[in-house]
């Protein structure tokens, strides 16, 4: 019987470790994709928030172009963690994303905070985004690194 569960074991490690990439680039495409469509659909419930920290941080924009330009933002990082030929650049712009994502903390905390480290559902919406980072973590974590270029060529 525990040669059984062993086995059964090591073919559920087999299959995660095999399976985990592709869920992982799955998950991430669909949460930035889903969540653009959403914003550039008028139906999210963060276009409110957005659209205070866009006011507070780049008022010489409408808050249609920019709803716009971000969802279209969202959908294109999304779209390019499907290829991982385009890990580099999509964590980048990934980055560049979670910059803004946490900005609300910051320059809107009546808006996040209900009280100390209390978060509000939109402050909870932000800080999920901890789960986000550590899945492009995993992807970052197994990027080859660039190979350096002889000096004599």
């Amino acid at each position: 019987m525990h040669q059984k569960i062993q086995i059964f074991d090591q073919q559920i490690i087999m299959f995660v470790k095999k399976a985990h990439p592709y869920f992982v680039r799955i998950a991430l495409f669909i949460v930035y994709f889903w969540f653009g469509i959403l914003k550039i659909l008028d139906t999210s419930p963060a276009n409110p928030l957005v659209m205070q920290l866009q006011e507070k941080t780049l008022p010489f924009l409408t808050f249609k172009q920019f709803i716009i330009l971000f969802s279209l933002y969202e959908m294109l990082i999304g779209i390019l963690f499907l290829f991982k030929k385009f890990d580099r650049v999509t964590i980048i712009l990934f980055i560049l994303h979670m910059l803004t994502a946490f900005m609300p903390l910051i320059f809107l905390p009546q808006v996040v905070w209900q009280g100390w480290f209390v978060p509000t559902l939109e402050g909870q919406y932000i800080i999920k985004n901890l789960a986000l980072i550590a899945l492009v973590m995993s992807i970052g974590a197994n990027l080859k690194p660039l190979e350096k270029k002889d000096e004599n060529n």
